[in-house]
């Protein structure tokens, strides 16, 4: 009885302190800028004393911690997530194929995004194109002149988390992309394009849409079409999936396609993969409020959901017209939802998500069988059909589904046509220009870097190199050995 009487009363105490402020207990998190803090450092080096200033803002440890964890879910979201999930839906004889391209493009974008690709989506002002302001973080990375140390901020967190976290975005999108031509492109025309589709497709639609500055961004006051994309309907999920489509088109089917059997070599790890991408999803959605407040927690759970409602709306069709539930159509069905919530995690509840989730479910299903089957395109992983359709149907529907009692502390207040009235198209009809635009560049883009390398390091691997297996052919290594 005295041990619980001693309890009690540290727990009163605990909960006395923290309604008095007490340093332990977390703030609600702001993206406002924050004010500029002078501090003087002393240190003593060989019994001399020096001191330098620190000029800062007050940053919110909350917010920093929330940022890094987000961070490293959306890398782990392209390896091992993705590299999983399009590894176990290849042939065995590709596997290590796929997983290359995915731990590369980790490496390869990572150094172009810090060198000159984050300084061509974030930026100068100009509404459609970035600049060079940033070449090398400038501006970016912490600096000490004149004694003085300066960490340029990004409202409450430092300049350099913000450019980290967008990177990931930068490593997954052309990644997913790999997913359509897999099996059959060649590794080295892989890793040219995907650098120069980044600069060249991915940076200006990243600027259009969330510099500040761009014609799209729905912060930027003198936006011609201010569209909602919370985290990447259209800068991720859009100009991947139709570039995706584009490549498909352009190199041609495998070998063997529409007459061989070619099952997915082990369902197990898609389901694994599956699993990390929707865990990993959480810091990719509800990272993008860049802070540890409300708009985080909508994001979250609106995320959650909608991942829900894909899975039991693709198995359910399954269920409906196949008489079966399968494995990869749950997968499936949850990444579409995952990939439809995306654009709207910031604007749409939690109930919407839902309501999302399910109707993606449904449409990529549908595109992934009845479309891809009538027009005879090989989408090896369906990029296009998930990720293209998915992002197309979750970046209009924003228009239909945001809420003001999430948008109004988000997004300026913007409502869709159900709280608004079927009568308020203006926001569907941003969301519609914002995806033709990115869809736009992405199809130019696409064509123009896919005639360019084919003449010239050409694309697609030799019959007898796709026949061996891209895993021993273009990498000289096998995915299992069993002895």
């Amino acid at each position: 009885m005295k041990a619980f009487k001693r309890l009690a009363f540290a727990t009163v105490l605990i909960i006395c302190l923290a309604q008095e402020g007490h340093p332990a207990v977390a703030q609600e998190s702001t993206t406002q800028p924050p004010d500029i803090v002078t501090q003087t450092n002393t240190a003593e080096s060989g019994g001399i004393k020096t001191e330098a200033v620190v000029t800062e803002p007050e940053f919110v440890a909350a917010d920093i911690a929330w940022m890094l964890v987000c961070s490293a879910l959306v890398l782990m979201m392209t390896a091992p997530g993705l590299a999983l999930f399009y590894g176990g839906l290849v042939r065995k004889k590709n596997i290590l194929s796929v997983m290359m391209q995915c731990i590369f493009l980790m490496g390869l974008m990572s150094i172009i995004w810090a060198v000159v690709g984050y300084s061509l989506a974030f930026g100068g002002t100009n509404p459609y194109f970035g600049n060079l302001d940033h070449l090398f973080l400038k501006g970016v990375s912490p600096t000490f002149v004149d004694g003085a140390v300066t960490t340029p901020a990004e409202g409450s967190i430092p300049a350099t988390v913000f450019m980290c976290f967008q990177g990931m975005f930068f490593i997954i999108t052309p990644a997913l992309i790999c997913g359509a031509f897999a099996e059959r492109f060649k590794f080295s025309s892989m890793c040219v394009y995907m650098v120069l589709w980044g600069l060249l497709v991915y940076c200006p639609i990243c600027h259009w849409v969330w510099s500040g500055k761009g014609w799209l961004c729905e912060a930027n006051p003198d936006a011609l079409f201010p569209a909602l994309d919370f985290a990447g309907g259209t800068v991720v999920h859009i100009s991947s999936g139709v570039s995706a489509l584009v490549c498909v088109l352009f190199v041609g089917q495998r070998m063997g396609y529409g007459k061989d059997p070619m099952p997915p070599h082990n369902l197990t790890y898609t389901c694994i993969g599956t699993a990390l991408l929707w865990v990993g999803w959480f810091g990719f959605n509800a990272g993008s409020s860049l802070s540890a407040g409300t708009g985080a927690v909508n994001a979250f759970v609106s995320t959650h959901l909608a991942a829900a409602g894909g899975v039991l709306a693709w198995a359910g069709a399954e269920w409906l017209f196949r008489g079966k539930p399968t494995v990869l159509g749950a997968c499936s069905g949850a990444v579409a939802g995952l990939v439809c919530i995306t654009p709207a995690c910031g604007s749409a509840t939690a109930m919407g998500g839902i309501v999302l989730g399910m109707i993606a479910g449904m449409v990529c299903f549908w595109a992934c069988t009845a479309l891809k089957k009538s027009f005879k395109y090989d989408d090896s992983l369906d990029a296009f059909g998930v990720h293209g359709v998915g992002g197309t149907v979750g970046a209009v529907l924003t228009g239909v589904f945001a809420n003001s009692s999430i948008t109004g502390g988000l997004e300026g207040g913007r409502v869709g046509l159900i709280e608004g009235g079927f009568t308020n198209f203006t926001q569907v009809i941003n969301q519609l220009v914002s995806v033709s635009a990115a869809a736009g560049l992405a199809i130019v883009g696409t064509i123009i870097l896919l005639v360019v390398l084919n003449v010239t390091i050409g694309l697609r691997v030799t019959p007898e190199e796709e026949q061996r297996g891209l895993d021993v052919a273009q990498h000289g290594e096998e995915g299992y050995i069993f002895l």
